[in-house]
């Protein structure tokens, strides 16, 4: 029975090249189904694979704002997105912290509005990836995008975080809740229709991981640490996200 959705994870990287299949078996028996999450056309192709290969498992396809060097081919990433298992167009975005120059930015602002017009083309969520560009990105999806979608991983301010729940779009946390208080404002103000869960695995394990490869299975410690901070129980936050990531994805409809 499925339980939990990881909203982001990234089983389509190399990391997992040795034991993907006990990774997986994992997650299943825990009851855990994914959304494996593309950068490139190489990794997008192969979530749309492994999609296709495991039962509770979807996709997205998109360009990652610091692999923006690689260029956006539009009709191949079109293609990769009409897929039924294609659930979201990304992980898209803004990345300043990695990017910094005016002109690499810019770059980044085209790509990532090429990818809302792919999203707005086949009436799919967007997934984002944002860090250090919270406002910049905010007024592109005003502007631009006539869907909604999740931002992953989100570092931002209250403040930040009410631009994008006004926009409609749900916030993802991962591990580092478990033992970073940064998160703790936005987490226990987010409604609970609008909070999504995630591992962003290979990275950032959550205690009492931590320093190891994450994985979908330890997505149960996020949700535990989640229910603390809104002082819910970590069966409705588990019942509830699970509505979620199938409201937003559009899960088994």
């Amino acid at each position: 029975m499925l339980k939990l959705i990881d909203v982001h994870a990234h089983l389509n990287f190399a990391n997992y090249d040795e034991d993907r299949e006990a990774v997986f078996a994992r997650a299943s028996e825990a009851g855990i189904g994914m959304i494996n999450v593309g950068t490139d056309q190489k990794t997008s192709e192969f979530a749309v694979d492994l999609a296709q290969k495991y039962s509770n498992t979807w996709a997205t396809v998109g360009l990652h704002p610091t692999d923006f060097v690689e260029g956006f081919d539009y009709e191949v990433y079109l293609n990769l997105a009409k897929h039924e298992k294609t659930v979201a167009i990304g992980e898209c975005g803004l990345d300043y912290f990695h990017q910094k120059s005016a002109e690499e930015q810019e770059k980044q602002k085209e790509i990532f509005i090429q990818q809302i017009k792919l999203a707005n083309e086949v009436g799919k969520p967007l997934m984002l990836h944002i860090r250090n560009a919270y406002k910049d990105a905010y007024e592109i999806l005003k502007s631009e995008a006539r869907v909604k979608g999740n931002a992953h991983f989100f570092a931002g301010t209250w403040d930040e975080a009410k631009l994008f729940l006004n926009l409609g779009f749900t916030l993802s946390f991962g591990g580092v809740t478990t033992f970073v208080r940064d998160y703790d404002e936005v987490i226990r103000n987010t409604p609970l229709d609008m909070i999504l869960t995630e591992t962003d695995c290979p990275f950032v394990a959550p205690v009492p991981y931590r320093g190891q490869r994450n994985e979908p299975s330890y997505l149960p410690e996020i949700v535990k640490k989640i229910a603390e901070i809104k002082g819910e129980t970590e069966e409705k936050i588990g019942e509830v996200t699970l509505e979620n990531a199938k409201r937003v994805f559009g899960l088994f409809s």
